[in-house]
C-alpha cells in the first residue's frame, strides 16, 4: 500500500506540505497493519488488475563486502500537489496554480513528467491519488491521464494529442468540515514503466500527467457551512511510488485507441448502432508481436429511476471474433468506504447493508477507485485487428447515462 510504504520506508523523502494529507488519507496510523482497502473482488472477472499489492520496498542495507552498490532506494514521487478543482461547468477560472502545472479547465490540470522524474522510475510503479474535500459534497468522476505531447512544447490542447487514461475513481460524498477530509486511492501500475521509460517515445514526446476531478458546488453552496459563495470543488494531489521490487513489463508498442469515449446506445457514434450497446473499435498492430494486452477502463452511469449506475450488466469482450473477457462491475460490499462518506446521502443510508443488498444496485462505491482491467493477448501479426466490447442487456432508461470507455494497446 503506497500509505504503508511511504510511513514505514520513505517518509524523509516526502515534501513536508504532503504529511498533513497523508496521515489523514492512510487507512491505518504509522505501525499498525496496512492490511487492504478494496472491500474484495468482482463479481466476474476472468482477468483484471483489480489486485493491489503493497510494492516492495527492496534491501535498504550497505555494499557488500564485493564492493557491490546497494539497490536503488524506493522513491514516491510527488506529481501534482494538492491542486484546487473549481465548478466544472463554470467557465475557466483565473486562479494561482503552481509553476509547471497547466488549468486545462477546472476539472483538468496536467504537468509535464520532467527528465528529474524519469529517471527516478524503477522497475514497478504505483499510482497514488489524494482527494481532498472543499465544497462539492456529491460523489464525482475523476481520472489520470497520460498525454503524448510534441517534445519541449509549453502547453497543447488535450484533444489534438493522442492520451491514455490510466487510472479512473469515484469521489465519496463528503462535508469539508467533517473527518476524513481526504480519500486515497491507489493503482498497480507496472505497466506504465515501459512507457515512461521508452527512449524512442521519449525522442518524440514529453509525457504530460493529468488530474481530472470533476465538480460541481451548487449543493454545497447551501448545505455545508462555508461554502456559500465559493466554487472550489477538490483538492487533488498525484503521487507515483516506484522500486525494484520485480522486473518490469517488456512492451515497446504504445497504441493510444479512445480516452473516455462516449459509450451507450441512444447517441449517434457512441456504439455501432443506435438501439444497441456495442462498440467496434479497428487498429492496427505495426509489426508482429510475441506478446499484447489491451487495458480497458470503463464506469456505467445513469442516475435517474431505473439508470445504468443502478443495475449490474454483463459485459463481453472480443479480440478478431473471439471472447477475451466476461466482467460484471461492481463490489462484494461497499462498506468499506463508509467512512469517507462524511456527507449524508441515499447511496450509504444511516445503517451498514449488507452484501447481498450493494450487489443488488451498486456498480461503483462513491470513495473507491475504478477499475483498470488489463486483458492478455498473447502472440499477434501485424495488420488490422477489431476490439469489440458489448453490453447486451443494457437499456439506459429515458435516454439517460453512459458507460465513458477508454482503451489502449501494448505490445512487444
Amino acid at each position: 500500500m503506497i500509505c504503508y510504504a511511504v510511513w514505514m520506508t520513505l517518509r524523509p523523502a516526502i515534501p513536508h506540505v504532503l504529511l498533513p494529507a497523508l496521515l489523514a488519507a492512510c487507512p491505518s496510523p504509522p505501525g499498525a497493519d496496512a492490511g487492504t482497502e478494496g472491500p474484495g473482488t468482482e463479481a466476474s472477472s476472468s482477468a483484471s488488475s483489480e489486485a493491489v499489492t503493497d510494492g516492495g520496498t527492496g534491501s535498504t542495507g550497505s555494499a557488500g563486502s564485493t564492493g557491490e552498490a546497494p539497490p536503488p532506494q524506493p522513491e514516491v514521487l510527488t506529481v501534482l500537489d494538492q491542486i484546487v478543482f473549481y465548478d466544472g461547468y463554470a467557465a475557466t477560472v483565473d486562479e494561482p496554480i503552481p509553476a509547471g502545472v497547466i488549468r486545462h479547465n477546472n476539472a483538468l490540470v496536467a504537468t509535464r513528467f520532467t527528465e528529474e522524474m524519469q529517471a527516478k522510475i524503477q522497475t514497478t510503479l504505483q499510482l497514488g491519488v489524494i482527494v481532498g474535500a472543499l465544497c462539492d459534497n456529491y460523489d464525482r468522476i475523476g481520472s489520470v491521464n497520460l498525454a503524448l505531447v510534441p517534445r519541449g512544447a509549453q502547453t497543447y490542447a488535450p484533444a489534438e494529442v493522442d492520451r491514455i487514461e490510466v487510472a479512473r475513481f469515484i469521489t465519496p460524498f463528503m462535508d469539508m468540515n467533517k473527518n476524513p477530509k481526504t480519500v486515497p486511492y491507489e493503482w498497480q501500475a507496472d505497466d506504465l514503466v515501459p512507457i515512461l521509460k521508452d527512449p524512442e517515445l521519449l525522442a518524440e514526446f514529453d509525457l504530460w500527467f493529468e488530474l481530472s476531478i470533476f465538480g460541481v458546488p451548487y449543493a454545497a453552496n447551501k448545505e455545508v457551512a462555508g461554502c456559500a459563495g465559493r466554487n472550489d470543488t477538490q483538492l487533488g494531489t498525484l503521487l507515483l511510488y516506484t522500486d525494484s521490487a520485480r522486473p518490469a513489463p517488456e512492451f515497446t508498442t504504445l497504441l493510444p485507441l479512445a480516452i473516455s469515449e462516449d459509450f451507450n446506445n441512444y447517441t449517434e457514434g457512441a456504439s455501432d448502432q443506435l438501439g444497441t450497446t456495442r462498440k467496434t473499435i479497428q487498429f492496427e498492430l505495426p509489426a508482429d508481436t510475441p506478446n499484447a494486452q489491451l487495458v480497458l477502463i470503463t464506469s456505467n452511469h445513469g442516475a435517474n429511476q431505473g439508470g445504468e449506475e443502478y443495475i449490474r450488466r454483463d459485459h463481453d469482450v472480443y479480440v478478431d471474433g473471439t471472447l477475451v473477457l466476461q466482467y460484471k462491475p461492481g463490489r462484494t460490499s461497499c462498506e468499506p468506504f463508509r467512512k469517507y462518506n462524511t456527507q449524508g446521502n441515499g447511496i450509504y443510508g444511516p445503517f451498514p447493508r449488507s452484501d447481498e443488498e450493494w450487489q443488488s444496485f451498486s456498480n461503483w462505491c462513491p470513495g473507491d477507485k475504478i477499475d483498470t482491467r488489463i486483458i492478455p493477448w498473447g502472440a499477434a501479426s501485424a495488420g488490422p485487428h477489431e476490439f469489440v466490447i458489448d453490453v447486451p442487456e443494457a437499456t439506459f432508461f429515458e435516454m439517460q447515462g453512459n458507460f465513458p470507455f477508454s482503451l489502449y494497446v501494448q505490445a512487444q
